[in-house]
């Protein structure tokens, strides 16, 4: 099974039905000839970040992490477990699991998550709209709270509400252009803990209205212009020429990057500015 491709008005092919299955297989045989692999390139950022957002707790309780467009819970997976992304395409993609049912697929999944389980895991938070991948993610134990709400059109549930309070560090590492400063000023809005913000943004997409929404809420933002991380090949050729078109655009340079043929990211770290 492969993804039905559209397109956003950015030129970016979308893979629309992949997003919302009832478990991840799709999803990982759709992407692995597209060597998806930003969720590799975050782990080891997401650790360090975690750490250092740790360090400054100032209590022995773990910090909570959100994690946006959480999908499947695959950033929560390559957080909290002993597991590459290699990993999760090499368990999503075999025979076996193939042959699974989705309810042979959650209990084998819990068993292959615990047995793999850090002893410093923290909670995780998953907010997506897309209510069947939030729900196995739960399902089979990858977040502790999961929530599919779309606050692009809507307010915050007051549940969320709540769960954002306990939140210490949010993380990203796609959906940014799904999701716009609008998220992230009504999510900014509830925290109640000095919060920490660690994106990957594509090249191609504008993040300066985030930047203001992160800067209104006294968070100072640093990002590394001279480093980027692959995100994927693209599909075609006109979605390669797009994205270049939109790089340009930028006034960014795409030699040796999307002008080799695949999407790059920028990773850009936020903290509370010092009083």
């Amino acid at each position: 099974m492969t993804g039905a491709r559209t397109t956003t008005a950015a030129g970016k092919t979308r893979f629309d039905d992949i997003y919302n299955q009832p478990d991840p297989r799709a999803y990982f045989r759709t992407l692995a000839p597209l060597q998806y692999e930003i969720p590799h390139q975050a782990q080891d950022v997401f650790r360090r970040t975690l750490a250092q957002r740790s360090a400054v707790r100032g209590t022995h309780l773990p910090v909570t992490v959100l994690d946006l467009c959480c999908s499947y819970g695959i950033n929560a997976a390559l957080l909290n477990h002993d597991l590459t992304l290699e990993d999760l395409y090499a368990h999503y993609t075999s025979d076996e699991t193939a042959a699974l049912s989705r309810g042979e697929l959650i209990e084998s999944d819990k068993e292959f998550y615990a047995s793999r389980r850090r002893a410093d895991a923290v909670p995780v938070i998953g907010l997506d709209t897309a209510e069947n991948a939030t729900r196995y993610a739960l399902e089979v134990g990858l977040l502790d709270e999961a929530y599919a709400e779309n606050l692009e059109r809507h307010p915050p549930s007051d549940e969320l509400r709540r769960a954002v309070g306990r939140v210490g560090l949010i993380t990203v590492t796609g959906g940014i252009g799904y999701i716009t400063h609008h998220t992230f000023g009504a999510l900014l809005d509830a925290t109640r803990l000095p919060v920490w913000v660690s994106a990957f943004v594509l090249r191609t997409v504008p993040f300066t209205e985030i930047l203001t929404v992160l800067d209104s809420h006294g968070l100072a933002t640093e990002t590394d212009p001279e480093r980027s991380y692959p995100q994927r090949l693209f599909s075609d050729l006109n979605e390669q020429s797009s994205a270049v078109d939109q790089v340009l655009k930028a006034g960014d340079d795409p030699t040796g990057l999307e002008a080799e043929g695949r999407y790059y990211t920028r990773l850009y770290q936020s903290r509370p500015r010092p009083a």
